[in-house]
């Protein structure tokens, strides 16, 4: 059994049908969305992002970057795909949290709204687990 199993038991999660596929559509939402709207930009704008990029939590701003990049980027692809999935919800929920808890902060809730929705969706998929539609449920079968 897994690290990620015993902390959080239920192996991929749901098995029945509406629970998985209700899984599918918040992975394939949450992190399709995540990577494309938010990730890929940083990815692909790279060098105009690190001249500009803030340092919310003191690491430096492109140790800062980097690491959005990898949440949003690389675990939105991940979470998607319902590879490695509640490990890739870690990264985004915590760069959700800081988007709404520092960088937003003093921010109308307007400027929240979404930061926060998709903190719920990656809380939630962390909790609940891919579903049976994801690879993690298929590779564990195999196993």
């Amino acid at each position: 059994m897994s690290f990620m199993q015993k902390l959080l038991p239920g192996g991929a999660g749901p098995t029945d049908t509406p629970a998985s596929l209700g899984m599918l559509i918040l992975r394939l939402g949450a992190g399709i969305s995540m990577t494309a709207a938010h990730g890929w930009g940083k990815l692909s704008n790279y060098g105009e992002y690190a001249e500009k990029f803030g340092d919310p939590i003191g690491l430096g701003p492109e140790v800062s970057l980097m690491l959005a990049v990898f949440a949003e980027f690389f675990c939105g692809i991940l979470l998607a795909l319902g590879l490695t999935t509640r490990l890739a919800s870690i990264p985004l929920i915590i760069t959700m949290l800081v988007a709404v808890l520092v960088v937003h902060a003093d921010d109308p809730f307007q400027k929240q709204e979404l930061g926060l929705l998709y903190l719920l969706a990656y809380a939630a998929i962390l909790l609940v687990g891919p579903g049976r539609y994801s690879l993690d449920a298929l590779l564990s079968r195999k196993s």
